[in-house]
This record gives C-alpha cells, sequence and structure tokens, in this order.
C-alpha cells in the first residue's frame, strides 16, 4: 500500500474496531457508556473476525473488503433500520448509535472500493520511473580500478 488514501482508511479502519472493542468491553463489564452494542455476543464473534479481515485488507485481497464489507453492513445495517424504524414510528431512537452505525457501514465500502481501483496499492505517479528501476541493464556496473576495500570504523 503507497497510497495515503489506502493507509488512511486502514488507519480509520483500526481505530474503529479499537472503539468497538472499547464499547464491548464497556458493555460486559457493566460500565456505563454512552453508546451500546447491538448484540454483545455477535459483537464480539464479528471483532475477532475483523481482525481477519483487516489483515487481509493489509495484503490487499479482495475477499478481504468484501467480507469486511458484508459482516459489517448485516451487523450494522440492521441496526440502522430499526433505528429509522423508530423514528418513522414516531418513537425515541438513539441518533449516536445511528451516527456510529453509519460510519460502521461507510469505512468498508470506501476500504472495498479503494481495493477494487487499486488493486496493487501503488499510485500511478511512480509509473514513469519503474522502467528505469526495474532495468537489471542500468545498475551500477563496477569499474575494475574501483576501490573494493570495504573500510570499518
Amino acid at each position: 500500500m503507497k497510497s495515503t488514501f489506502s493507509w488512511l482508511m486502514v488507519f480509520f479502519a483500526v481505530i474503529f474496531w479499537i472503539f468497538r472493542v472499547v464499547i464491548t468491553f464497556a458493555e460486559t463489564m457493566e460500565i456505563d457508556f454512552p453508546i451500546k452494542p447491538i448484540e454483545s455476543n455477535i459483537e464480539i464473534v464479528l471483532l475477532f473476525f475483523t481482525v481477519l479481515c483487516i489483515a487481509l485488507i493489509f495484503k490487499r485481497k479482495i475477499i478481504g473488503a468484501i467480507l469486511y464489507f458484508i459482516s459489517y453492513g448485516a451487523y450494522f445495517g440492521t441496526d440502522i433500520y430499526n433505528q429509522i424504524t423508530l423514528l418513522i414510528n414516531g418513537e425515541v431512537a438513539n441518533t449516536t448509535n445511528i451516527v456510529f452505525s453509519a460510519i460502521g457501514i461507510i469505512i468498508p465500502l470506501i476500504l472495498l472500493i479503494d481495493i477494487s481501483i487499486n488493486k496493487d496499492g501503488t499510485s500511478s505517479k511512480g509509473k514513469n520511473t519503474n522502467w528505469f528501476y526495474s532495468n537489471e541493464k542500468y545498475e551500477r556496473q563496477l569499474d575494475e580500478r574501483a576501490d573494493k576495500n570495504q573500510y570499518k570504523f
């Protein structure tokens, strides 16, 4: 991954994962936290599954991004649907959960788009010089008169 945007999005995914770990830990320890997990048992399984997906995303594998998007889309998508249904019916809904659920869907979507567009993670800026650095013809040739001593201090 040579693109700054790719690094930034993976960094946001890791930060969001840490945030979800804190939320789940606070729920299991019965600490009062403004954001609650949707389902604690499913959240714990999802957190372990996310580690696998993020490792695949670091390797720029499209399957990791697809699994990450599907799992987070299914988990947070149902929460968004339920919260919006509550709002439409005139009941009180937790808007902070809606915002964080939306973030939980947006980050995997952007990562999926990024990996599908740019699979190798290189930017197009370096393609003009790749012919020089990848060509063995232009490697430095030592002259027979060159000093071959390895001076060590």
